[in-house]
């Protein structure tokens, strides 16, 4: 047997599993008379982050499961080709060697696309059922979503990688762990320092939910301990407020409680710590430069001094960061937390943004 075992990376990749096979291969493996063992004992076997279950239904890579071991955000995506009018189109999933697939895509002369993808559980694979049809004049297309059990879902890429370098696999993929087993190749992450641009800059809810899970030392680690671990901490350095309520990493749904005051007074903490200072303010969006604040902030007197992290749910919007200030002044730190706002979120945007500008200007009128 051959086991892999994770410890939450949110950033494996296909391409990584396929340079585990490559370390197998130049070892000199070329079969494995057994079984591929997927250890994921370092998170208990809750995969679906807590208030998650409030949207079963919605297959969207956002909504993407959790697991101590996973490849490319426990999503598949599927990429459809166009050819000539009335073949069929070219279709392939990423990663590859996890999903059934039904049915065909054919190509269109022209008009719409009317792409069909349903996903359903096959076991621990997934069975995809393609139908409708794509455009000849269309390019590329791919679309994102979820794994609904993860579980499995690297051992059987690594299955596929393994026959990329013609090392044949007897057996099957399976749950399991071998004890004192020698360590044949590994993967390291970048730094969690890093690994924090995709969360904190584009808002990344997987990156934020697996981050969120290796907080506590508890083991197999959960959801609970974790948010158990960030209040105490929260407690410890005098920054909770009655009421507050932390049990996800992401803040998706109906779950967490914050107050404004409350992530202004954390805002204020972490700049004031060296040790976390430059990392903290490096993985919040930059107005009008990068992230989730590109396109907004372009038209300050001074660029870049907006540095701030985005929340977007269906009925809540905030905005919390710095305005940075002019030599020999501190920043200003803000948090606007809007409720009730289902349908108005372009115009609470709108607002929040002027409030802040009008904020940087103030702090930058005589610079």
């Amino acid at each position: 047997n051959v086991v892999l075992r994770g410890s939450g990376d949110p950033s494996l990749e296909t391409d990584d599993i396929l340079m585990l096979a490559r370390d197998l291969f130049n070892r000199g493996v070329r079969k494995i008379d057994g079984d591929i063992l997927v250890d994921q004992r370092f998170f208990d076997e809750q995969t679906t982050p807590p208030a998650f279950e409030q949207q079963p239904n919605e297959w969207a890579s956002f909504r993407a499961p959790i697991s101590a071991l996973a490849v490319n955000e426990n999503t598949v995506t599927l990429t459809v080709r166009p050819t000539s009018p009335g073949s069929p189109a070219l279709t392939s999933f990423e990663p590859p060697g996890y999903v059934d697939v039904d049915g065909a895509i054919r190509t269109s002369d022209g008009g719409a696309d009317t792409v069909g993808l349903a996903l359903e559980g096959s076991g621990l694979r997934l069975k995809a059922k393609l139908t409708g049809a794509v455009s000849s004049e269309s390019t590329l297309l791919r679309y994102a979503r979820r794994v609904e059990d993860p579980r499995l879902l690297a051992g059987y890429v690594m299955r596929w990688a393994l026959e990329q370098f013609g090392i044949k696999v007897t057996g099957e993929v399976k749950l399991g762990d071998m004890q004192n087993a020698p360590v044949l190749a590994r993967h390291d992450s970048k730094p969690l320092s890093t690994l924090l641009y995709e969360l904190g800059k584009q808002s990344n809810n997987f990156y934020a939910e697996m981050v969120f899970r290796t907080l506590t030392t508890e083991r197999p680690a959960t959801s609970a301990a974790a948010a158990g671990a960030v209040t105490k901490w929260l407690e410890k350095n005098n920054l909770s407020d009655e009421g507050m309520v932390i049990k996800n990493g992401s803040g998706l749904f109906d779950a967490n409680r914050v107050t404004s005051f409350s992530m202004v007074k954390l805002l204020r903490h972490m700049w004031r710590d060296p040790g976390s200072q430059a990392e903290f303010l490096s993985q919040l969006s930059i107005g009008g430069a990068d992230g989730t604040l590109q396109g907004r902030f372009k038209n300050l007197t001074r660029t870049r001094i907006v540095r701030a992290k985005t929340g977007t749910l269906d009925a809540a919007i905030s905005l919390s960061g710095y305005v940075l200030g002019p030599p020999g002044r501190g920043p200003a730190a803000f948090a606007i937390l809007f409720n009730k706002v289902a349908g108005k979120g372009t115009g609470a945007r709108a607002s929040a943004d002027k409030l802040v500008s009008v904020v940087a200007e103030q702090i930058w009128r005589t610079h």
